[in-house]
C-alpha cells in the first residue's frame, strides 16, 4: 500500500474496468460527511478518458453533483460514447453508489488547431512567489500551536501543497471589508508521472479544493468554527494549455454573487510564466447552520 500522498492520488485515480464502459472507483474511509467533489470529478474523467484513442486531450468538462457520496462505498461510472468525430469526441458519465446516480459529467476532447491567431488578457502579477508562503498546514500549526489529531491525519493524506497568497484568516475582524476573492499557489507532493491524461484528472481533484472558499472570505473565517454548511453543485472546466499539476500553478479565484443560497465562484489557473491554463466555474450550496 502506497503512502506518499501523491502515489496515492495516482492510485486513487487508477480505475478498475469492469465491463467495456464501465468501470468501478475506491473511495476511501475519511472522516468526512462526503465525498470529496473533486474525487469524483477527476475519477469520472478518467473514465471517460480511457474510453477514447488517448490522442485528444480534455479541453472540457460540465458536471453536477445530484447526491452525496458515501465515503468508504466503490463508486460505479458507467460511460456513454456519445460522439466520435472528426475533430471532437464527446463522453457522458454517470456516476452510481449503491444504485443511486451521485454525479453527472459531459467531457469533450479536441486536438488543438492551429488557428493563426492567440491572445489572452493579462494576469494579476501582483502575487509572491510560492517559495515566499508557507504551506497552509503550517499556518494552521502556528495558529493553533498544534493540529487536531483528524486534522494532523488529513495533512498526511493531503496529495496537494497548498499556499495561500494572503495569510490565513481567523477573527470576524480580520474578514471585515473583505473582498470575495482569493488566491492559492498549488502543485501535487510529488511526481505524477507523464501521462498527461493523469495530470489533468489530478488538477480537477485540486480545482474542487478551495475555489468555494472565494465565497466565504466575506461571510467568515475560512479556518475554525463555521456558520454554513456549503456543498458543490455543479463545476465546470475548460482546459487552455498543458500542464503538469506536480508543478507550481496559481489559482485565483473570485466569487461576483452569492444569492438565494448559492453562491457561483471562478477560477483562473496560470502557470508560473502568467500563462493562462485552465478557466473554472462552479457554484456551491450554503446553509447556515443550526
Amino acid at each position: 500500500m502506497t503512502t506518499n500522498p501523491a502515489e496515492s492520488l495516482v492510485a486513487l485515480l487508477d480505475l478498475e474496468q469492469i465491463e467495456v464502459n464501465i468501470f468501478r472507483g475506491r473511495s476511501p474511509e475519511e472522516s468526512l460527511q462526503r465525498v470529496f467533489g473533486g474525487q469524483v470529478a477527476g475519477q469520472a474523467l478518467v473514465a471517460a478518458g480511457r474510453t477514447t484513442e488517448g490522442e485528444r486531450p480534455v479541453h472540457s468538462l460540465h458536471a453536477y453533483f445530484l447526491r452525496p457520496g458515501i465515503p468508504g462505498v466503490p463508486i460505479v461510472y458507467q460511460v456513454e460514447r456519445v460522439r466520435d468525430g472528426r475533430s471532437f469526441t464527446t463522453r457522458r458519465v454517470t456516476a452510481v453508489q449503491r444504485g443511486k446516480t451521485i454525479f453527472n459529467l459531459t467531457a469533450s476532447f479536441h486536438q488543438p488547431e492551429e488557428a493563426g491567431f492567440e491572445h489572452q488578457l493579462p494576469p494579476r502579477l501582483d502575487f509572491p512567489a510560492p517559495e515566499e508562503l508557507p504551506p497552509v498546514v503550517d499556518e494552521i500549526r502556528e495558529h493553533l500551536g498544534a493540529l487536531p489529531e483528524s486534522l494532523e491525519r488529513m495533512a498526511r493524506r493531503q496529495p496537494f501543497d497548498i499556499r495561500y497568497v494572503d495569510r490565513l484568516r481567523w477573527t470576524a475582524e480580520e474578514i471585515r471589508d473583505a473582498d470575495p476573492r482569493s488566491a492559492v499557489w498549488m502543485r501535487a507532493v510529488g511526481p505524477l508521472g507523464d501521462d498527461p491524461l493523469v495530470h489533468t484528472c489530478a488538477l480537477t481533484y485540486a480545482s474542487d479544493m478551495t475555489l468555494l472558499d472565494a465565497v466565504r472570505i466575506p461571510v467568515e473565517p475560512l479556518w475554525g468554527p463555521r456558520g454554513f454548511d456549503m456543498a458543490s453543485l455543479d463545476h465546470a472546466m475548460w482546459f487552455h494549455r498543458p500542464f503538469r499539476a506536480d508543478e507550481w500553478f496559481l489559482y485565483d479565484q473570485e466569487s461576483p454573487i452569492a444569492t438565494g443560497g448559492r453562491g457561483l465562484a471562478r477560477g483562473r489557473i496560470y502557470d508560473r510564466g502568467g500563462r493562462l491554463l485552465v478557466s473554472v466555474v462552479q457554484e456551491g450550496l450554503f446553509r447556515r447552520l443550526r
